[in-house]
């Protein structure tokens, strides 16, 4: 029987990416750090784009 297969959008790699950086560079724990990711994933989102 095959195992399910996960499928990460670019979004969840950009999450997970952002949360590595965080959680290498502080004391967060993985939890925490990802709730930080996605904070800031989104206040960059919502830059506009000649800011960024």
């Amino acid at each position: 029987m095959a195992s399910p297969t996960t499928f990460l959008t670019p979004y969840d790699l950009r999450v997970d990416l952002v949360k590595n950086t965080i959680s290498t560079h502080s004391e967060l724990d993985g939890e925490a750090a990802g709730a930080l990711a996605v904070q800031i994933l989104h206040t960059l989102n919502s830059m506009p784009e000649k800011m960024r």
